[in-house]
């Protein structure tokens, strides 16, 4: 099931809340508040591309997914 983010209008809190699609849109109660008018927010994400061998050889998966833990052109590391 995918996790979904609401924002509360009433007490100005966001949470997490783990739903199924069908129900993504239902009504929920706000944790904090109890309020029935929290609406979904738009959720950021990020991504770390890479193997483990280039993301531990780059530093920490700062090069590029073109780098090997050397120089690269393409993105600096």
């Amino acid at each position: 099931m995918p996790i979904y983010e609401y924002a509360c209008p009433e007490c100005d809190i966001r949470f997490d809340k783990r739903r199924s699609m069908a129900d993504a849109d239902m009504p929920i109660a706000c944790p904090s508040c109890g309020s029935l008018h929290p609406r979904r927010a738009l959720s950021l994400f990020a991504t770390v591309g890479g193997s483990s061998k280039s993301s531990t050889s780059s530093g920490g998966g700062s090069g590029c997914s073109g780098c090997s833990g050397g120089s690269c052109s393409s993105c600096g590391h």
